[in-house]
């Protein structure tokens, strides 16, 4: 991962942010700062990669396809691939 100063806000990435900040907030008076917003997403990428390759082991592929996403994606109960880049 490289290392940037600054974080480009597309009109695509602010409409995320804005769906997250809804997840995170803790009511609807509730508006999180961003980087609270970041680390719950990133919190949540951990812990659902985590989650597939710890189920792998206990449920059927068929299972484990019902829960890839756009960015984790397990494949044939051999290993969690990246979707995202």
């Amino acid at each position: 991962m490289s290392r940037r100063t600054s974080l480009k806000i597309t009109d695509e990435r602010e409409r995320q942010l804005e769906k997250a900040s809804e997840i995170v907030a803790s009511g609807p008076d509730d508006d999180p700062p961003m980087s609270v917003v970041i680390d719950a997403a990133l919190a949540h990428l951990i812990q659902s990669e985590a989650n597939i390759r710890e189920a792998r082991d206990e449920l059927d592929p068929m299972t484990i396809q019902r829960f890839n996403t756009a960015v984790l994606g397990l494949q044939y109960r051999t290993q969690v691939v990246c979707l995202w880049r």
